[in-house]
């Protein structure tokens, strides 16, 4: 099995022999002095010196490659460059940006001095097992037929209650079953495409090593409030030196300390960078738990501040290069059949073992309560504030353009959307400006692939989206959760079925051409003007329609029915009924009206027409209508 990106690897030789002091050299005078904003400037001003694209250079990321001109990642990491000036070695550096580092300090002294023995555990164990196989966790009601079909195995599984007498490392357990492996699994299994698609992720040019040694930013508890490195001249207990820091390292990773402080530093956090590529990986083969496995990544991430390992900026520092390492490994040609092969494969293996379809796959994957990640909204309450942590916006109105590459973040969660239609997402649902070390080159950082799994942020433009019931999966049905701003308007096409749950506000309109458009909330469908061409719209709940409202054709309106409340549709302009067009009614099943009322179900400034036909999903009821110049109620008679 490949070795892990999240471990440190070895040090070349020649690195410990002076390579390194003349690498650092360089690379601190780059990122030092002009700032990295202005070398960046100065590149993108000259066309023949301007930087190539991350996806097309990931490649570079490798240890004798360290100033921006010559290493992507380090590139992608710049916006470091603008908060800390390197030094000559790895305790001389200072900060350019003093409020920024001493905040991180504060924060991470505060919740390693607050932290629980819970909590410290949960960090050892997540420092020392493999972070593949911790991210399988992200898997939910999945994770145990992924650990059995992958022959998955850690022997990593809890912490001792003090510290270790030796360093731990994982490996495959005494008994473990034959063929077994760590992390992501063993290539020989029904998921070996989906292991060999997560350690390609995170294959040789994903180390986080190159960036450590280019920004020589030291791990938190060797420094003070000031980031300034202070040796007291003391030793522990265990003979590593005490430095002058207000950061406890949790007890049991004590000695898992590295000895050697100059091959050790903490930007960007390298366990961070192997918990999101991996999650990305797992998230690209099993797109049914993308948001959880995403979530599941920023939590992993926290308990490296939470341990004393790491501060926040290397977090920060960690998700950011992951994000751009994971769309460039992806949209690697050489990795085109790979990727395909490790999602149908996990498609396959999971409707096998579970009983479902691709249709249904995702219910099954979100039908287990007890899941740590079951509730959506807590998983973007918990994950939001990581995004920035102590960062603070300054300045607004920065432009942003999607990374080239990234939209292969979303290629298999949104896949009856086109690439250009996937960058949209990611543009329209993206952090804002504004965030010194998120906007960055590419701006790799202000991506949110959390809330870009709900579709789109904006519709800038017209949007039309084509889903189709035969392909199975997220191609014949999709939610698209945000609430969605802008003067463009939606078209719906297609034999499948779009759900807006959102607080809508997009101005342009929205058209049902074919399939079903669901409205799954009262201000689903914006503020402008409605059409029903073709197919259905149905509404989940009561439904206002800012504009006018018009149906023709062959075509069907579906909508509540409950006692004692208002119209189940309240259209603020005329409504437009056409020949063809039919109105379904469903009862409410909690309280549903009965025989000898008479139930609003349209109310409007004008109607104008008739439905063809009125149904009911009832067989002891019947729907008789009562047309009015301002709208429609319905009488509920027995049959």
């Amino acid at each position: 099995m490949p070795s892990s990106a999240g471990q440190h690897t070895a040090v070349p030789t020649m690195r410990r022999r002076g390579f390194l002091k003349t690498s650092l050299g360089a690379s601190a005078g780059v990122l030092a002095a002009p700032t990295f904003a202005s070398w960046l400037a100065a590149a993108d001003a000259k066309a023949a010196t301007a930087p190539a694209a991350f996806v097309d250079d990931y490649k570079s990321n490798v240890l004798t490659n360290l100033t921006p001109e010559t290493n992507a990642v380090v590139r992608v990491l710049g916006g470091m460059a603008e908060v800390w000036k390197t030094g000559a070695a790895w305790n001389t550096g200072t900060p350019l940006r003093p409020d920024v580092l001493r905040a991180n300090m504060r924060y991470c002294a505060c919740v390693t001095q607050a932290r629980t023995e819970a909590q410290a555990k949960d960090a050892f164990v997540y420092d020392r097992q493999h972070q593949s196989y911790a991210m399988i966790g992200g898997l939910g009601p999945l994770a145990a037929p992924y650990r059995s079909g992958a022959k998955a195995v850690t022997s990593i599984t809890s912490a001792p209650d003090t510290t270790p007498a030796t360093t731990i490392s994982d490996a495959v357990p005494a008994g473990a079953p034959a063929g077994s492996a760590i992390g992501a699994g063993s290539y020989d299994s029904e998921l070996g495409k989906v292991a060999k698609l997560v350690d390609t992720v995170r294959g040789p040019f994903a180390s986080g090593n190159p960036g450590k040694y280019a920004f020589q930013y030291p791990r938190p508890w060797r420094m003070n409030e000031n980031s300034e490195v202070v040796d007291t001249g003391r030793t522990d207990a265990l003979g590593f030196p005490v430095y002058d820091s207000e950061v406890v390292v949790v007890t049991q990773l004590l000695r898992q300390r590295n000895t050697s402080p100059t091959d050790d530093g903490g930007f960007p956090s390298g366990h961070t960078n192997a918990f999101h590529l991996a999650a990305l990986a797992f998230a690209y083969a099993v797109p049914e738990r993308f948001q959880e496995l995403v979530t599941r990544a920023f939590e992993l991430s926290h308990t490296r501040i939470m341990s004393g390992m790491h501060s926040t900026v290397d977090v920060i520092g960690g998700r950011i290069m992951a994000t751009a390492l994971a769309a460039a490994t992806l949209a690697d040609p050489a990795n085109a059949d790979l990727k395909a092969a490790a999602r149908a494969q996990a498609l396959a293996y999971f409707t096998q073992q579970t009983g479902t379809t691709p249709d249904t796959l995702f219910a099954y994957a979100h039908s287990d309560a007890s899941d740590a990640y079951a509730d959506r909204d807590a998983n973007e309450r918990a994950l939001t504030p990581r995004l920035t942590y102590v960062l603070e916006r300054e300045g607004r109105g920065k432009p942003f353009t999607v990374p080239k590459g990234a939209e292969v973040l979303l290629e298999t969660r949104q896949p009856y959307l086109s690439a250009d239609q996937r960058r949209e997402v990611l543009r329209t649902t993206a952090l804002p400006s504004g965030y010194v070390l998120l906007d960055g080159f590419e701006q790799w950082g202000r991506l949110n692939l959390f809330v870009a799994a709900d579709g789109y942020g904006a519709f800038d433009t017209d949007v039309t989206v084509t889903l189709d019931a035969a392909a199975g999966g997220f191609g014949a049905a999709d939610s698209w959760r945000n609430d969605i701003r802008g003067e463009g308007g939606l078209t719906k096409r297609g034999t499948g079925t779009l759900t807006l749950t959102g607080h809508n506000r997009y101005h342009g309109g929205t058209v049902v051409e074919a399939g079903v458009l669901v409205a799954g909330s009262a201000n689903a469908l914006g503020q402008g003007d409605v059409q029903v061409k073709g197919g259905t719209l149905r509404a989940d709940k009561v439904l206002r329609v800012r504009g006018s409202y018009v149906q023709d054709g062959d075509t069907t309106l579906e909508l509540p029915l409950r006692k004692n409340h208002g119209p189940a549709l309240e259209v603020s302009r005329r409504v437009v009924l056409g020949r063809g067009s039919v109105l379904s009614l469903r009862l409410d099943a909690e309280r549903p009206p009965v025989a000898g009322t008479t139930v609003p179900v349209i109310e409007a400034s004008q109607l104008r027409g008739q439905f063809d036909r009125i149904e009911l999903n009832s067989d002891k009821l019947r729907a008789v209508p009562v047309y009015t110049a301002e709208g429609l109620s319905v009488r509920l008679l027995k049959r």
